[in-house]
């Protein structure tokens, strides 16, 4: 049976082909074998046979974090593999599309055909293939990509990455490409440290190659734990996410200090006083501040979620650490403080458990006042130019916001009501996914809808850009 090759259509042909497959978010192969299907389709009334149109065309996301974007995704050949369906699907989910290079040893641990079913697309394995390569399939495939991801990343393959071998599909494309590449390495922890990898390694990272993990953990092989397991989907999802996103990095070069979570104010080595607070919307606002460009600190009080991409964390406990570290991260261009901080702490913190003695009363807990990290660095030697505190009340929430403003040498304070009456969470909004703050400020409040951590994380980050480009020393 004759194939058709696209670089021997005519150009007319091959222009529209193009347009075609660009408003779809497809390679122009792609697109003839649907468009081909659909005519099929239409001249003899029959609906396409499965796995044809139906299966290499399936609905895509209108809009996600990935919209439009396409990703070759090189499968290597470890054990990790059978993460790369989960990957698959989590890229899909967010918009874009993905096409896979299956490595021969790849094959021992994922079939073509689980990748293909979630790529809605071939699978591709083979340089030598003579329907592929008859048009330098691997060259067309190392450039029709907005970036590719090799997951594993097995040592063999970064040895071959880091001395620019080509001697099967997987590192023919990575030498013929000029798009980014991320790499989640995967091997066993001998491998990962040993110096031919340790060369191999900053060989890639000096060439500008972008690497996401590995994790610590335990091996596939029983008894061996370490680091060099993969890093989750999730975790190369955001990697991937980071290195597309190409928005306007308003606060790029501007150092950001932030507190997020609660604190933790020991009673004895067992209990505390803390807080409801989960340390999502800090952390939702330091990881859209590092996605506008700025050099985030954020110093996090004890939470149970992970840190966000792009910004370095302090893990603190209590108030006293939390206002240290704060201290010694100044000066910076701007500071958040998100983190409810335990107002009181225990007078003396007992050295062992309190027992419970039968018959005598429950102790006196003597508290004495803790810190406050938001005047303390609105009223600093080295105050940064602007000052954004948060008013988490049950009541008079505007009225109290504003007696804070004054108080705490705030430029902002991000006021909400977390009382369960709000009716977005069973206990409010600390540990809830949505919130709705009111900005309060010297010129007056501003009322913003409610709507989910992430929306008010952004939002927030583009107006912390705004007020830095129009404050003036």
């Amino acid at each position: 049976m004759a194939s058709i090759t696209i670089r021997n259509l005519d150009s007319a042909v091959k222009e529209a082909l193009r347009r075609r497959a660009a408003a779809h978010g497809r390679s122009m192969e792609e697109e003839a074998r649907i468009y081909l299907a659909e005519l099929a389709s239409a001249e003899t009334g029959l609906a396409p046979l499965a796995g044809e149109a139906a299966v290499a065309a399936p609905p895509r996301a209108s809009s996600g974090s990935l919209s439009g974007k396409r990703i070759l995704l090189i499968i290597g050949g470890g054990i990790a593999a059978y993460k790369c369906l989960d990957l698959i699907r989590r890229l899909r989910e967010r918009g874009a599309g993905v096409r896979c290079v299956l490595t021969k040893a790849a094959g021992e641990f994922v079939t073509p055909l689980a990748v293909g079913a979630l790529t809605a697309d071939r699978v591709f394995t083979d340089l030598f293939s003579r329907e592929d390569e008859h048009d330098v399939g691997h060259i067309r495939l190392s450039r029709e990509a907005d970036l590719i991801v090799v997951a594993p990343a097995t040592a063999d393959l970064i040895a071959k990455m880091a001395n620019g071998l080509a001697n099967d599909l997987a590192s023919a494309v990575l030498l013929a490409t000029d798009k980014k590449v991320l790499v989640a390495p995967a091997m066993n922890p001998r491998m990962w440290s040993h110096p031919a990898t340790k060369r191999n390694r900053a060989t890639l990272a000096g060439d500008g190659v972008a690497f996401v993990g590995p994790g610590r953990g335990e091996m596939a092989e029983a008894g061996e734990a370490g680091e060099g397991r993969m890093a989750e989907p999730l975790e190369i999802v955001a990697a991937v996410e980071t290195l597309l996103d190409d928005r306007a990095k308003p606060l790029m070069g501007q150092r950001i200090v932030m507190t997020s979570g609660p604190t933790h104010e020991p009673i004895d080595p067992v209990r505390y006083i803390a807080n409801r607070s989960s340390g999502k919307q800090g952390h939702a606002i330091a990881a859209a501040l590092a996605r506008l460009g700025a050099d985030v600190r954020l110093v996090s009080g004890p939470v149970s979620i992970p840190d966000p991409k792009g910004v370095q964390v302090v893990h603190v406990e209590t108030a006293r650490e939390m206002r240290d570290a704060v201290e010694q991260l100044l000066p910076a261009d701007a500071g958040i403080f998100v983190a409810a901080v335990a107002d009181y702490r225990v007078a003396s913190a007992a050295d062992h458990k309190m027992k419970k003695q039968a018959g005598a009363k429950a102790p006196v807990l003597e508290l004495i006042e803790n810190p406050d990290i938001l005047a303390t660095v609105g009223h600093h030697a080295k105050r940064p130019r602007l000052v954004i505190g948060f008013a988490a009340e049950t009541r008079d929430v505007e009225t109290y916001a504003r007696a804070k403003l004054e108080k705490k040498g705030a430029d902002i304070i991000v006021a909400n009501d977390v009382s369960s009456a709000t009716g977005i969470g069973t206990l409010g909004v600390m540990g809830a996914d949505r919130n709705r703050v009111h900005i309060v400020s010297k010129s007056g409040v501003e009322h913003w809808p409610e709507m989910g951590k992430d929306a008010v994380a952004e939002r927030l980050a583009a107006l912390v850009a705004e007020r830095l480009q129009t404050i003036t020393v």
